[in-house]
């Protein structure tokens, strides 16, 4: 009877040992093609920490927020002004929640610039929506990407950084239903 468990205990100790292998090398290799997927995509937003994600947040949570304030006075369309009342609440909510954790914000960049100066000067109507809602659109996507950067990077360690990864996982939805909301809007608009 001894020989017959022997054997057995063998194969199963071989077949654990090969299933581990197996399973490690797979997790390897997906890290290995989330990463390249993320690190090497030229011009797309990354994060590799918690700070890192903040930081990419702040600067376009501001701009979203300068721009907001100014659609919800001359937003025409009706879509357009109820994304910019919401849109305007969640930026105040976020750049206050950023500032608490302590988020230096940046000086606006050349582009952040522009789109701030297009919107201020188009007047309402059709064309201040189409800009509107553009502008909104390009910021979310990259703030889609910036949040799945960062989520792709795996856990790390330490308090912050779970936080981080939370805020980034909720934050993600949202920036997945307004790149989809304000592709909708530009569609009605007929941009």
């Amino acid at each position: 009877m001894e020989n017959e468990t022997t054997p057995r205990r063998a194969f199963m100790k071989k077949s654990l040992a090969f299933s581990a292998a197996l399973t490690l090398g797979s997790t390897f290799l997906q890290t290995l093609s989330a990463e390249a997927a993320t690190d090497y995509v030229i011009g797309s937003p990354m994060a590799a920490n918690e700070k890192e994600f903040r930081m990419g947040v702040i600067g376009p949570a501001e701009l979203s927020l300068a721009t907001s304030q100014i659609a919800v006075d001359k937003a025409t369309d009706k879509n357009t002004k109820e994304f910019a009342g919401f849109e305007l609440g969640e930026a105040l909510a976020v750049t206050g929640v950023l500032k608490d954790l302590e988020t230096p914000v940046p000086a606006m960049d050349a582009k952040a610039k522009a789109t701030l100066a297009k919107i201020k000067s188009t007047p309402a109507g059709p064309e201040f929506d189409k800009a509107y809602i553009k502008a909104q659109l390009e910021n979310h996507e990259f703030l889609r990407d910036l949040a799945q950067s960062y989520i792709s990077k795996g856990k790390l360690a330490g308090a912050a950084e779970n936080q981080g990864r939370h805020l980034a996982t909720l934050s993600l939805a949202v920036f997945k239903e307004h790149v989809a909301i304000t592709s909708r809007i530009l569609k009605e608009l007929g941009a």
